[in-house]
């Protein structure tokens, strides 16, 4: 086994062979769970300070984090593991194999992977902050895997900090014991011996034999130019080595291992990987879609009797037209979104044109966060200029000939007489407030059309609010109003539900008559008017004056519901008739009126890249 000498500075330093027994006892699998910036990354840094995993030359901040949007952010996006070499107290050397894992929602099931491939999670909590809303979530996938959890409480320096305060949090609103917590200051460096004291002595083993058919869970995976999609695999029973055949159990795919390794946090091959182990596997795999998160590998020749459980096809929630504002770059866009999506299995597109914008890529994603991050990626990484359509969700619909169809995009919609139902998702929302604005976000979400679940006093001054809420209201500024409306300390976290059948109409923006198919919206009945007067309300501010009168119009089926009149721009042609006969100079507007009505035929609107995303602002 490969194992890493403190006094090397992280490299690899063969020791001696243990037995397997001795080996399995002798490892941690855990993972950091957190709210965003609640100091996850930095106690990652200090993690690998602390073992000599990196020198002080190669160290940086947020070191696990890897993509430039990453750092910037200052959140997770992509799963990491790095293999740590630890003297405990006792003076046995263990091996910690770290998961750092997404914070964010929309990774939720990357984080369940993550966790399954772990015994153990340490659970970071700003102490100036408290339990904050994906805490929770977090923790809780954590515990359906049946993790133990160690509570380590960040930012202790602070002199907002609170101590006791979030004990009592993490015990009243998670239900763990906080008696065992470890209080540290991850950017000064403050106690971080006792996190990994902390996590030797709470976290039990691998469970898993090597005598057993191989199972290996893959947690992650990525494309590398030169060696073809690497996977981050846990191995929980048996063991593999290099020249192996493997297979996957649900893609039912088999290839031969060229190479196996450890992150430790660089790149270490090793010869072969064992129960309880995690390392990366690389087999000529030419495309990442052939690879499923989540999917169980076994050997070909000996192969496990059923795969681990918990795994699931990842299903896109958002969905937004991705147009180049140039229709020549066309060709590029597609070409960048196959590459882009090498690294990023989860997100989904196809070829789509549009009257209003030419040819594009109808994309789904996981949530907005995961919009955001692969259109700015586009735009960063490729030098693409991007016209991207209001973000739209998946609906059922339920025709009259008893079919169930699931609509991505507004226009496929079919005619309102073959409509027999239609059903949104429902998302559970959960807000963590101060009690002063709780009012004002109790409002919000009965205005967003949501179902009150739960109000529960964690503190005297801090409250969990949870709604069930229509997914289309949460993607429209949601998130905006929230932070707005508390000043910025109300934090969010959302999961999907169900489906649910609404009143629900199909809304079209009709420019001097035509219908801008991008601009299709689904709407509930009762809010249709209120909110087609607003759209052409804030389309009439982003669309400039032309030559001609631009007639802006919001329609359900043939019914105007709203309309906004542009006035065209105008020169005075009388401005050359000093007195005389009022009938030339009525001759002169009449002359011009009938150019004006030629050119309104003809006439082209430009709609800029705002107008597309007036939709989200839209209260």
């Amino acid at each position: 086994m490969t194992v890493l000498n403190p006094e090397a500075g992280g490299y690899p330093w063969i020791t001696e062979q243990y037995s397997s027994l001795a080996d399995s006892q002798r490892i941690r699998n855990f993972s950091i769970v957190a709210h965003i910036d609640h100091g996850k990354s930095t106690l990652a840094d200090r993690l690998l300070q602390i073992t000599g995993a990196l020198t002080q030359r190669e160290m940086r901040s947020q070191f696990l984090d890897q993509m430039d949007i990453e750092r910037e952010r200052g959140i997770t996006i992509k799963a990491q593991s790095a293999r740590l070499n630890y003297r405990a107290s006792d003076g046995q050397i263990y091996i910690l194999n770290l998961i750092d894992t997404p914070g964010h929602v929309d990774f939720g099931y990357e984080v369940s992977r993550s966790l399954a491939a772990c015994e153990g999670a340490v659970l970071v909590v700003d102490a100036s902050q408290g339990v904050e809303a994906q805490t929770l979530a977090n923790v809780y996938q954590a515990l359906d895997n049946n993790l133990e959890i160690l509570p380590v409480l960040n930012k202790i320096d602070l002199p907002g900090s609170d101590i006791e305060k979030t004990k009592r949090e993490i015990e009243d609103l998670i239900g763990i014991s906080a008696e065992n917590a470890v209080c540290i200051s991850a950017k000064e460096g403050k106690n971080i011996a006792e996190v990994l004291e902390g996590v030797v002595k709470y976290f039990p083993p691998p469970r898993g034999r090597v005598e057993d058919p191989l199972q290996g869970l893959i947690f992650d995976a990525w494309f590398d130019p030169y060696q073809g999609v690497i996977l981050l695999c846990r191995i929980v029973n048996g063991s593999l080595a290099t020249g192996q055949k493997i297979l996957m159990m649900h893609s039912k795919k088999e290839y031969e291992v060229l190479k196996l390794g450890v992150f430790a946090p660089k790149g270490v091959e090793v010869k072969s990987l064992e129960a309880g182990e995690v390392g990366f596997i690389v087999a000529g795999v030419k495309d990442i879609r052939d690879i499923k998160v989540g999917d169980t590998i076994t050997l070909s020749a000996k192969a496990a009797a059923k795969p681990l459980p918990g795994f699931k096809e990842v299903k896109p929630m958002v969905f937004s037209g991705i147009y180049p504002v140039d229709s020549a770059d066309y060709p590029d866009l597609k070409a960048a979104m196959e590459k882009l999506s090498l690294n990023d299995s989860s997100v989904t597109f196809e070829p789509e044109s549009s009257d209003a914008l030419g040819f594009g890529l109808r994309c789904g994603f996981l949530g907005l966060l995961h919009m955001e991050i692969i259109q700015e990626r586009l735009e960063r990484e490729f030098g693409l200029t991007l016209v991207t359509t209001a973000p739209t969700v998946v609906y059922r619909v339920r025709t009259t000939k008893g079919e169930t169809l699931e609509i991505h995009n507004p226009s496929q919609l079919p005619p309102v007489q073959h409509v027999e139902a239609i059903a949104e998702p429902i998302v559970h929302v959960s807000i963590h407030t101060p009690e002063k604005f709780l009012g004002n976000l109790i409002k919000l979400c009965e205005d967003r059309r949501g179902k009150q679940t739960k109000l529960f006093y964690h503190s005297p001054t801090h409250i969990l609010l949870e709604y069930d809420i229509p997914f289309n209201e949460v993607v429209m500024s949601f998130y905006d109003r929230i932070k707005s409306l508390s000043k910025g300390y109300a934090s969010l976290d959302y999961e999907f539900s169900r489906f649910e059948e609404a009143p629900l109409v199909k809304m079209d923006l009709l420019i001097n008559g035509e219908p801008v198919d991008a601009l299709s919206w689904i709407v509930p009945k009762e809010k249709a008017y209120y909110r087609g007067k607003e759209l052409v309300t804030k389309m009439k501010g982003f669309i400039e004056r032309q030559m001609f009168e631009v007639v802006l119009q919001a329609a359900i089926g043939s019914k105007i519901i709203s309309r906004e009149r542009i006035a065209p721009l105008r020169k005075n042609v009388t401005a050359k008739c000093y007195g005389g006969d009022i009938t030339r100079k009525r001759k002169l507007l009449e002359k011009q009126k009938e150019g004006k009505k030629r050119m309104k035929q003809v006439g082209k609107v430009d709609i800029p890249q705002e107008a597309f995303l007036a939709a989200l602002s839209i209260d």
